[in-house]
């Protein structure tokens, strides 16, 4: 017999609480060894920090190739499987790699500490899945914002303990880092309900559709989803414009050092997981999916152009609420793609979206990296351009958009909701990992 819901909804936050502790601690475990890890490779490699570049963007390259491949894996283990198993293996799985890290006497070993990092981190993908199993669609968009704030949130907690950490020594942050994940997955042995019943899980695991490019295939059954499949691959492309040319823009067009980046790098996370946490909810109601994801890449290709073309500090940090306020495109685009995908595909979806992510990763730092090169030296074929880059993002952007409108154009306009508070719909035992009976959405009380 179902549980009446009063007795279900704590079980219910208590699920949803702790997808969004997973991702913040993992991303805070992630961040927490940034600023030590070129440390430590300077360290096993002898001394020569040269070197130490060459492998700390191996490392790197090595973490999204990881991604690249396993996430579409991990995906389709979670449709025959279930979310629950996928998920704490990942987090026991990151806590023993963190702790091999920690020990790590060669460099081989760390290297191949950052490739397990890489496929055990690809349980992000199941994390989006579980929430599309028990958020009724018209809260998801609100639902993966929330996962964005956390994100966010570790992002912006992480490299700071991890450079105080690392002060005292440059192994402590992987220990520390290794004792949240393991925390995190006591934590969801005894709270974390499982969120895809039997009946509703694939028949069987299919390795023809558990990796990169047999999920591709799944999203081209879709129009739809394929269309914003894209949308997605360009917003993640665009975003390393950020991540790798943003320290040396803003010290060769502004003379920033180390402190200024890291306040205004600070000032983004911050107002990005503002508007992940609070907009995304609050607006989802009134815009309606299509119009949220066309303004968000609107504001966001200002805020680009605002970067790109600056040529002084302030007319640059004006960019930075346009930015950020480019949040509120992804979390309705994702919410779109998990409404026409079956639900025992939802781990694929999101796997296969994790792995253009990662390919996005794979490409996106040599790109703008070159690219801003290019523009700062004596053989530009534009002068005075340095923010190149950010130009190019907008332009990636401006495409996303066509596209959006594009394959959005037939979506029906949602009607105006109650922002109130998420709740999932899907009954839990209160004593038990195993699911009640599926409710769906449109029937919940």
């Amino acid at each position: 017999m179902d549980q009446p819901p009063t007795l279900a909804a704590p079980r219910h936050r208590a699920a949803l609480n702790f997808i969004f502790v997973t991702v913040m601690l993992d991303m805070l475990a992630f961040g927490i060894i940034i600023p030590v890890l070129p440390h430590l490779i300077v360290e096993l490699i002898g001394g020569s920090i040269s070197k130490a570049a060459v492998w700390a963007g191996a490392f790197a390259a090595l973490f999204m190739l990881m991604q690249f491949v396993f996430s579409p894996v991990q995906g389709a283990l979670s449709d025959r499987f279930g979310r629950r198993t996928v998920i704490l293996i990942s987090s026991f799985g990151l806590g023993i790699d963190f702790i091999v890290m920690a020990l790590a006497p060669v460099l081989w070993l760390l290297f191949l500490g950052r490739a397990v990092s890489g496929i055990c981190a690809a349980s992000f993908s199941t994390a989006n899945a579980y929430i599309a199993d028990i958020i009724p669609k018209e809260k998801r968009a609100a639902a993966f914002g929330t996962l964005g704030a956390a994100f966010g949130i570790g992002f912006i907690v992480g490299p700071a303990l991890g450079g105080f950490l690392g002060h005292l020594h440059i192994r402590l942050p992987f220990w520390v880092a290794a004792v949240l994940s393991l925390i995190n997955f006591c934590y969801g042995y005894f709270v974390l309900p499982e969120s895809l019943p039997k009946e509703r899980r694939s028949a069987r695991f299919d390795w023809r559709h558990a990796n990169p490019f047999g999920a591709v295939v799944l999203l081209r059954r879709y129009p739809q989803v394929f269309g914003l499949a894209t949308v997605f691959f360009l917003i993640n492309l665009a975003q390393f414009s950020l991540n790798s040319t943003y320290v040396l823009y803003t010290d060769y067009r502004y003379g920033w050092g180390p402190q200024a980046v890291g306040y205004t790098l600070g000032l983004v996370g911050l107002c990005s997981g503002l508007v992940q946490a609070v907009l995304v909810r609050r607006l989802m109601p009134k815009l309606g999916e299509r119009r949220m994801i066309l303004a968000g890449l609107t504001l966001c290709i200002v805020g680009y152009v605002f970067f790109g073309f600056a040529s002084i500090a302030w007319v640059f940090l004006l960019g930075i609420p346009f930015l950020c306020l480019g949040g509120l495109a992804g979390p309705p685009a994702q919410a779109m793609m998990t409404h026409q995908v079956d639900p025992h595909e939802q781990g694929r979806l999101q796997g296969a979206l994790t792995s253009l992510a990662s390919l996005a990763g794979i490409f996106g730092p040599a790109l703008f990296a070159n690219l801003f090169a290019l523009f700062i030296s004596d053989h530009a074929p534009v002068q005075h351009l340095p923010g190149a880059a950010f130009v190019l993002a907008a332009a990636l952007l401006l495409a996303a958009g066509l596209i959006a409108m594009r394959v959005t154009r037939h979506a029906p306009i949602a009607a105006p909701l109650a922002a109130d508070e998420i709740v999932p719909t899907l009954p839990f035992n209160e004593f038990s990992s195993e699911p009640l009976p599926h409710v769906p959405p449109e029937q919940s009380p």
